[in-house]
């Protein structure tokens, strides 16, 4: 992009243009994090019975203990059945009462909760016995939609600007996140949570794209980790929120309305200049760039804004770039692995697994939010004193091992279920993540696969209860393992091209990491000359 470099240093890497920037990103982090978990808060477990009020027209005069004795069969443990009745029949109350009734059949009236139960999705659509795999299945629905938004609005992005994306994508969270609030229906609650995941698909990656644009490499990093630490704040929040607000449609306005306090971006937020670039508009591109500068306290010459040219329009590549060497096959299948059956499946796993941690679900979700403040910190030194593979590799096999622990603590033993339960999810977040351009793409597409079948992992817990938790702790150990087969990539050059077989080349060091033929002339394997020859005449022979 002709003339950009100049002009971003006239303009500033992380002026106080780009520090309101950052912050303008991390309110609808908040509501990212109340729709990616809210679920879990409206559909908790209640004590629930078939509705047997048919024997009332027989004997309007029985007590509740009377009629649940004629009409609910018990457990082994001799509690009432809460998904079975006894059948109907058209005898008499005497008749009923001398000889019982043994017919069972699936309750077919509906159930009876707790009169004095908030109303929850649970209570509302019978989520309940049959019907209680719509829960997971609802949840799988909302992350098919964060796949969908993630085909639809990344495209979308680069033909219309980052701008009116992310406006629609708040427009459509707010809209639809509301409307969740009077759905007749479940079903109709499960498609309006999809394009509420396809919103926050296009929140996310869209301001994630626009921030990195703007704020220069060096600040990236501190960006992020902003951002996510305050997704991690929002999950803190969700669980004060649904806390104080038992009422699931009232909750779910709570948490969606006030995204429209976000429309003032519409006269704040400013569009990508380099995305104005590429696309021509360079008269565009020099407005907000000024206006960028003024902001930072800093002025660019007209001489220095005339060198801003259209970038030429380059072959974009194919992600079966990353399939056709060797090198590259199997370092993308390992991290496409590790999204997909590792990092994404797992994180999604425990997340929506809280109800399940044996103590209450509101200090457990408190606990899951405040762990990954210091993972996501933490990261930042570790991959320092580690490097990227020992990092990932340490701290997958540390989040496995915690997750195979909890499938051998008995089901009663609550308190240590709930401590380490955190403590598996907080390896995630640390766990770094590095493939760039077109292999970012793949892996944000794994992601959202994993996404979807964490929830439908979690109905393998109706054949027993440690079936999930051992899927989610097996998956980080092997992939743990598969880490270590990954080149090491700390203090290397940032390879721009897929390269010619050779290792990354190690910054500082004065020998290509192949070995070399007496000097520094060449790879012994691929004959091809050392890639640190010639770079600022450090490495002539």
């Amino acid at each position: 992009m002709s003339g950009v470099g100049e002009i971003w240093k006239a303009v500033g890497d992380f002026g106080p243009f780009q520090k309101w920037l950052v912050l303008l990103t991390l309110f609808p982090s908040l509501s990212v994090a109340f729709h990616q978990f809210c679920q879990l808060f409206m559909v908790q477990h209640v004590p629930h019975r078939c509705d047997t009020s048919w024997i009332r027209a027989i004997g309007p005069n029985l007590t509740e203990e009377e009629q649940l004795n004629l009409t609910v069969p018990r457990d082994a443990a001799g509690a009432y059945e809460q998904c079975s009745m006894y059948s109907p029949v058209d005898w008499d109350l005497g008749s009923i009462m001398l000889y019982g009734l043994n017919a069972t059949e699936k309750c077919s009236n509906g159930w009876v909760y707790p009169s004095a139960q908030p109303p929850s999705l649970l209570t509302e659509f019978d989520l309940v016995c049959d019907r209680k795999d719509l829960n997971d299945i609802s949840q799988s629905i909302y992350m098919m939609g964060l796949f969908l938004g993630s085909m639809i609005f990344g495209p979308l992005s680069d033909r219309i600007g980052r701008r009116p994306v992310i406006l629609i994508s708040i427009f459509l969270q707010g809209l639809f996140g509301v409307g969740i609030a009077f759905v007749p229906h479940f079903y109709v609650y499960m498609a309006f949570r999809c394009v509420v995941g396809a919103s926050v698909s296009g929140i996310t990656m869209t301001l994630l794209a626009l921030a990195t644009e703007w704020v220069g490499v060096s600040s990236r990093p501190k960006a992020v980790l902003i951002s996510h630490c305050c997704f991690a704040i929002g999950q803190m929040i969700l669980a004060g929120l649904s806390y104080g607000i038992r009422n699931w449609r009232l909750l779910e306005i709570a948490g969606s309305a006030p995204i429209f306090a976000l429309f003032f971006y519409i006269w704040v937020l400013p569009e990508s200049a380099r995305w104005l670039v590429t696309k021509g508009r360079i008269e565009e591109a020099k407005k907000v760039l000024q206006k960028a500068a003024s902001i930072n306290k800093r002025t660019i010459s007209p001489e220095l804004l005339e060198q801003l040219k259209p970038e030429k329009q380059t072959e974009s590549g194919s992600p079966l770039d990353l399939f056709r060497k060797k090198h590259l096959r199997k370092v993308t299948l390992i991290i496409l692995t590790l999204y997909l059956f590792v990092n994404s499946l797992v994180y999604y796993g425990l997340s929506l697994n809280v109800t399940n941690f044996g103590l209450d679900i509101y200090l457990t979700q408190l606990a899951f939010g405040a762990v990954e403040i210091p993972a996501r910190i933490g990261c930042i030194f570790l991959l320092q004193w580690l490097g990227r593979k020992k990092t990932q590799a340490v701290l997958l096999l540390l989040s496995g091992l915690v997750c195979l622990i909890i499938t051998g603590i008995p089901e009663a033993w609550l308190v240590p279920t709930t401590v380490l339960g955190p403590r598996g999810r907080r390896a995630l977040p640390a766990a770094p993540r590095f493939p760039r351009q077109t292999g970012v793409g793949l892996c944000s597409m794994s992601a959202r696969l994993a996404g979807i079948m964490a929830p439908l992992t979690r109905l393998l817990g109706r054949y027993h209860r440690a079936i999930p938790m051992a899927i989610f702790g097996s998956a980080p150990v092997v992939g743990g393992l598969l880490c270590l087969l990954l080149p090491e990539t700390r203090g290397t050059d940032l390879a721009d091209d897929t390269g010619d077989g050779c290792p990354p080349t190690q910054v500082g060091t004065r020998r290509c990491p192949c070995r070399l033929l007496g000097r520094d002339v060449g790879c012994q394997r691929c004959g091809r000359p050392s890639a640190l020859r010639g770079v600022g005449g450090f490495f002539e022979g």
